[in-house]
């Protein structure tokens, strides 16, 4: 869901009569040969698209992506649907229903199932397609495309994904139950959605529409090879990783054995803060467009450039990355699986806030801090859509009661995770509910605090977000909170710390908790202050779980 204006512009290709020899050479150049075709859906609804064929005679296989941000934009210039036809495609960039010229109304990414199965059967028998559909896109197109996958359409052979989620539910709209107020709202209003999103806000346990029209419940029905490429950063991280595992494991035929997946040091736009990775190419960087054109010639060409003889998964290692002092130990690692072998190691919060390998004490105190609704802990990096995203200072946040951080001592060697992290969290709340909140942080020997991972736990969704599971707090009594805090690959290098920080807000990424025990989407009522505690004796072992390399 990429934060861009949806300003629409009326296409050269219509509008432009040119008088000379040389200004018809330009315009060919520009906007070659696209023309507006209209592909009508089972309920008559037409949409429509630009349709790019390579020099030549035809047929050709086709490569079809569905965007809610004008097939007529910016981004669908020369530069991108001519790598498509070069090498010998014909590209298809069609408006979503109710945007651009297409017809219907627009309801972002609830019609993407069927109009995606009817989209690609269109595609596979135009007189130019040989019939075989590839589909591509990254984040709302890549959505579209994982949709159209999941509708099991004959024609489709192959997906190409970049930074889409495994579930707009679980973790695109809500994370931990709590809503990514910044991201979705902010998205949803730029999109011209705004009036929708405390309707958004209030489906935040399952319902019969999430059912028709989240990715998850149909992933079932994808039997085709996916191309999955994420970022670290990125607000979909986690989906990448868990639609290869699924997919690759679990798949229908088709799909089972046949995914691939590249984690890459990079987020949804360019990070802010003070680290750069080297060699670390994103979304649109100058290393992927070639893998995409290799997988594809393999599914719908059949070419024998063993794209499939290669590791099933890259990932880029991140490791110290200052500015100009960037770590050898950065780049790019392959594996045959993801996670890469690892050693699930706890680190645990004692009473002093440090983070050791040592169980705690029978007797340690817990820790107890005030949280104020009113004053929320301020967004400081992280995976942003709307807001500065990546590895930012969090030094930013000064030292406060509701801010709390943990640390290790100084690494005597490098520690390298890759994999899932969870925090176990033993906690109580003096109300019916809040949020926790937790940071996985890389803290450099001069002391910059460089953000890797953070993720929230709304406490009445502890037991998950089914009607059955939701549960209000029993004030004053600890309960056992599992915070997942996605996965990474990173170096804590030698002379770091590593850090926990544990609070209760973060605004505005995340929607802030009333601690009330209102209704979400509501009327969220007169907040309180909420007295939250976190526990850190034996009985109650609080503990940072990370997925230690293997031989590492």
């Amino acid at each position: 869901m990429r934060a861009l204006k949806t300003i629409e512009k009326t296409p050269m290709r219509k509008s432009v009569l040119c008088l000379t020899l040389a200004c018809a050479l330009v315009a060919r150049a520009e906007q070659l040969p696209g023309d507006e075709e209209f592909a009508t859906m089972r309920d008559g609804v037409r949409l429509a698209a630009n349709v790019y064929r390579p020099q030549g005679a035809g047929p050709w296989p086709v490569i079809l992506t569905r965007t809610p941000y004008l097939k007529d934009g910016e981004e669908y210039g020369r530069g991108d649907w001519a790598r498509y036809t070069d090498a010998g495609y014909v590209f298809v960039v069609q408006d979503v229903r109710g945007r651009g010229h297409s017809e219907g109304v627009y309801r972002a990414f609830q019609d993407d199932l069927l109009d995606g199965y009817d989209s690609v059967e269109w595609a596979a028998h135009r007189p130019w397609s040989i019939g075989a559909i590839g589909v591509t896109g990254g984040s709302a197109m890549g959505i579209a495309a994982n949709m159209a996958a999941a509708a099991n359409p004959p024609s489709l052979k192959a997906a190409y994904v970049e930074v889409a989620p495994h579930s707009r539910f679980d973790e695109a709209t809500f994370q931990g139950g709590v809503f990514k107020e910044a991201d979705v709202g902010g998205w949803m209003t730029e999109q011209g959605q705004g009036d929708r999103v405390d309707g958004v806000k209030a489906r935040v346990v399952w319902d019969e529409g999430w059912a028709q029209a989240d990715f998850l419940p149909h992933i079932a029905g994808v039997r085709v090879p996916i191309y999955n490429v994420g970022g670290w950063y990125d607000i979909f991280s986690i989906g990448n990783v868990r639609n290869y595992i699924d997919l690759q494991h679990e798949g229908a035929p088709g799909a089972r054995g046949n995914q691939k997946l590249r984690m890459g040091p990079f987020g949804h736009g360019d990070l802010a803060g003070d680290l750069v990775y080297p060699q670390g190419s994103g979304v649109g960087g100058d290393t992927f467009p070639a893998d995409e054109i290799r997988w594809f010639d393999y599914w719908l060409k059949g070419a024998k450039n063993g794209v499939m003889d290669e590791p099933r998964v890259r990932y880029y290692m991140m490791a110290a990355a200052r500015k100009g002092r960037a770590s050898p130990v950065n780049g790019w690692r392959e594996s045959a699986d993801w996670p890469p072998p690892n050693t699930p190691t706890p680190l645990y919060l004692t009473q002093t806030k440090a983070l050791s390998r040592d169980v705690p004490g029978r007797t340690a105190k817990p820790l107890s801090y005030r949280f104020d609704p009113a004053q929320p802990v301020p967004t400081v990096g992280g995976a942003n859509l709307m807001l500065p995203l990546g590895p930012m200072d969090q030094r930013a946040i000064p030292a406060r009661e509701d801010y709390l951080r943990f640390e290790t001592e100084r690494l005597e060697r490098a520690l390298a995770i890759a994999g899932p992290v969870t925090l176990t969290l033993w906690a109580a709340t003096d109300g019916p509910d809040t949020d926790f909140m937790a940071k996985l942080v890389d803290v450099y020997p001069d002391g910059y605090e460089a953000i890797v991972l953070d993720a929230p736990l709304r406490a009445r969704y502890r037991f998950g977000r089914r009607p059955e599971d939701v549960r209000m707090m029993t004030p004053g009594r600890a309960e056992k909170l599992t915070i997942d805090l996605w996965q990474t690959a990173i170096t804590f290098e030698a002379g770091h710390k590593i850090a926990l920080h544990v609070t209760s807000s973060n605004s505005p990424r995340f929607e802030v908790n009333p601690n009330n025990g209102s209704a979400p989407g509501g009327d969220p009522g007169v907040a309180r202050v909420a007295t939250n505690s976190i526990y850190v004796d034996r009985e109650h072992a609080s503990a940072l779980l990370l997925p230690v390399l293997t031989g590492e």
